[in-house]
């Protein structure tokens, strides 16, 4: 497959500070993605968790944190569960926009991995609402 890569732009009412906080604490991340096991740190591992229907936490994504440079660029490796492992890179760039900020994601690698396009459709439109949620969280 060629290029696959995925990028989206938001823009979101809040300062970069706000927006970053929103994607690298467990409390945050849980408002409009998914409940990680700890904030996020350079260089260590992550998984993003959700209960089963019998409470247990289950993984849903996971990966290391690659680079920080807040408030401005977020790298972590990533992967979910029909990727088999294989990890694809994410990297989030926030920027000064007027009186809030915008918002980039771009999730690379998807060409590198035995994936049908069924599931690389899947993942594009589960960014789409992740970020409508965080627009959500991050505006209230």
């Amino acid at each position: 497959m060629t290029d696959t890569t995925i990028t989206k732009t938001i823009f979101l009412p809040a300062t970069r500070e706000t927006v970053w906080s929103f994607l690298t604490e467990s409390d945050k991340l849980a408002r409009w993605f998914h409940r990680s096991d700890h904030d996020l740190a350079d260089g260590q591992d992550y998984a993003l968790l959700e209960k089963t229907d019998d409470g247990v936490d289950a993984r849903v994504c996971w990966g290391t944190v690659m680079h920080m440079e807040a408030p401005s660029k977020l790298v972590y490796s990533f992967t979910i569960g029909p990727l088999g492992g294989a990890m694809t890179t994410v990297t989030w760039t926030l920027d000064d926009a007027g009186d809030g900020t915008r918002l980039t994601l771009r999730h690379e690698g998807l060409d590198k991995v035995e994936a049908p396009f069924g599931l690389i459709m899947a993942l594009d439109k589960g960014w789409d609402e992740h970020l409508g949620s965080l627009r959500g969280a991050a505006s209230g």
